[in-house]
């Protein structure tokens, strides 16, 4: 199971997107992230395990290779068109109808931060844990996540950063956010986040990964 998943993982790392992709050079005829999340799956592994263990293992990587510049933007986006197409395979076992209704989670990546395919793949295993997910997008100012929150009368905000530079745009829409809607629950995430700066600005929670994320949303309702 482990040689799969840290082969998935070097093709989110690396961008390989599926066998007949011809980026990168040297793994030419390669199986991608595309076919390796379906064997994946085919072989028994968990949807879950592939995504923890694979699929977040591969985008970590990439967020701290583009935070230290050895990658660049190029790269970041053949990452995350790898990422798409496994998480083409993994959506049908996170969307279960029967799951019940527990809440409304508002999403966006804040201001300046173009980077959405961490927030895309948490708001997936989100509504597969029985959330409504409301998302806002990319460069999202302080503003909209306030009105989202008006419409949306105690929904949790969750906000996402990729970058070393825009995640201090967290810290103004949280203050906002407080100034305007002081009882809502804040939780971010993102590959250069840690929680010690979660703590710092101001967030209720942080989590490296979607799961953290569930279980801490899952705990506000019991």
């Amino acid at each position: 199971m482990n040689e799969i998943l840290d082969q998935l993982a070097d093709c989110v790392e690396r961008g390989k997107i599926n066998a007949a992709s011809p980026h990168p050079p040297d793994m030419k005829g390669q199986d991608g992230a595309d076919e390796l999340a379906r064997k994946a799956l085919e072989k028994g592994i968990h949807a879950r395990d592939v995504l923890a263990r694979g699929l977040m293992v591969g985008m970590t990587r990439v967020g701290e290779k583009f935070r230290d510049r050895k990658i660049f933007v190029p790269d970041v986006l053949m990452a995350a068109k790898a990422m798409s197409a496994a998480m083409e395979h993994l959506k049908p076992y996170f969307k279960n109808a029967q799951v019940k209704h527990r809440g409304t989670i508002i999403l966006g990546t804040v201001k300046g931060d173009l980077h959405d395919i961490g927030k895309k793949l948490v708001g997936m295993v989100f509504e597969g844990a029985g959330w409504e997910v409301v998302d806002l997008g990319i460069d999202v100012p302080p503003e909209k996540f306030i009105g989202a929150i008006r419409r949306y009368p105690g929904a949790a905000v969750g906000m996402s950063a990729l970058l070393s530079t825009t995640m201090l745009n967290m810290e103004e829409t949280i203050r906002k956010i407080r100034e305007a809607a002081p009882g809502t629950r804040i939780i971010v995430g993102g590959a250069p986040l840690t929680k010690d700066f979660a703590d710092k600005i101001g967030a209720d929670a942080y989590s490296p990964d979607p799961q953290g994320a569930v279980e801490y949303l899952n705990s506000l309702v019991g």
